[in-house]
Parts: structure tokens; C-alpha cells; sequence
């Protein structure tokens, strides 16, 4: 997991050693989106994107509660489900019997959540959650390690963009570096435009945004 090269990669190769870690037949990653519904980089099987989805439209569910609770939750047998009984009634007829959900969390929070799925009922005891917890405090790790390397190459690749903007704007019209970051600024405020998008539009087309 921690020598995946990405955000999607870490979360692939989590499900996939869920699958031998566990005994089960589905596994899945749920990721935290700020001011979004959370994304699913990666499931082993379409059952489960199509289960999180259905929990995600009707905002309830046991992936729901994990994330709200940040705790497990487990589903010993969807045909005895009362906590959430439509969802109960979708995952059964998928063939889901029982469910895990893990809550991957680090010291700055939790960061998403590892669904597990057997078609077998009350598949998951005390050994095969102790041993989804292990997994998930690793994947946990793993994959706010991917997305802080995530966020520093965009934040490069930025500050590539305004850099080479900035050369524009000072070739142009023969300004120095902090009146053409202020150019730069400006029209971003103006235009309500991110500043690297800016960068990028000079760039690209060699006009600045009409403001």
C-alpha cells in the first residue's frame, strides 16, 4: 500500500489485499470530499459501488453512520436489518448477507471508510474485525500520505502556472516580479478565478480573464 504512486493506486491496492486479509467477497474505499459527497476511488466489484451509491443518495446506511460516528459499524445479516431496512432490502438483493465498515482514521481525523461484504451471513467475528482494524490503520496512513503528495504536486504544478505567467506579464509590459503577481491577483479577485486558472488562461491563450 504505502509504495502505491497515488491517491487511486493506495486505495486499489487496499481493497485488494482486503479481499485476502478478510474473508469476503466485496471490499470498497470511501474517501472524505470536502463540501462533496464522499468519492469512491476504488471497489473490487461494481456491487459496491453500486451499494454506496445507494447510501449516499438516500444518506443512510451503515457507511452513513461510520462516517458519522467514526466508528464500525457491523450488518450481521441484511435479511434481519431493522436500523436501515430499504437499504437492507437493496444489499440483499445483490446477494449481500453481511457487512463491515471501518473507519480509516489518522491523528488529524478520519479520511474515509473501508466497506468489507460477504454473501455469507454473520461472515465477520471478533477475529476478522480485529484484523479489518489493522488493515484500516494502515490504509489510513497510506492513503493521507498519497493525497498530502497529491496536494504538494498541484501546489507545484501552481506555482509553476503563476511563475511562468508572471514571465509574461513582465516581458509584456516590462513590469518587475511583484507588479505582475499583483496583475496576476487581480484579476483573480475580479473574475472570482482561482489564480493558478488565471496563470493557466495567460498561458494558453495569452490574454488575461475579461473582468
Amino acid at each position: 500500500m504505502h509504495d502505491a504512486g497515488g491517491v487511486e493506486e493506495t486505495v486499489q491496492a487496499v481493497v485488494d489485499f482486503a479481499l485476502q486479509a478478510v474473508d469476503c467477497q466485496y471490499a470498497g474505499v470511501a474517501l472524505y470530499a470536502r463540501g462533496k459527497q464522499p468519492e469512491v476511488p476504488a471497489a473490487t466489484h461494481p456491487t459496491v459501488a453500486e451499494i454506496y451509491r445507494f447510501q449516499m443518495e438516500g444518506e443512510a446506511g451503515p457507511l452513513v453512520e461510520c462516517m458519522r460516528s467514526h466508528a464500525a459499524v457491523v450488518v450481521p445479516d441484511t435479511t434481519s436489518e431493522q436500523r436501515w431496512p430499504e437499504w437492507a432490502k437493496k444489499v440483499l438483493e445483490l446477494g449481500v448477507r453481511s457487512v463491515l465498515d471501518v473507519p480509516l482514521r489518522t491523528a488529524t481525523g478520519t479520511v474515509g471508510v473501508l466497506g468489507l461484504y460477504s454473501v455469507e451471513a454473520d461472515a465477520f467475528g471478533p477475529d476478522a474485525e480485529a484484523i479489518a482494524h489493522i488493515l484500516a490503520r494502515h490504509a489510513s496512513v497510506a492513503v493521507a500520505t498519497a493525497r498530502r503528495e497529491h496536494n504538494l504536486n498541484l501546489a507545484v504544478d501552481a506555482r509553476k502556472l503563476v511563475g511562468q505567467a508572471m514571465g509574461i506579464l513582465m516581458e509584456r509590459y516590462g513590469l518587475d516580479g511583484d507588479r505582475a503577481f499583483l496583475v496576476l491577483k487581480r484579476y483573480s479577485q475580479q473574475t472570482n478565478t482561482k489564480l493558478h486558472n488565471v496563470a493557466r488562461q495567460l498561458i494558453d491563450t495569452r490574454a488575461l480573464p475579461r473582468s
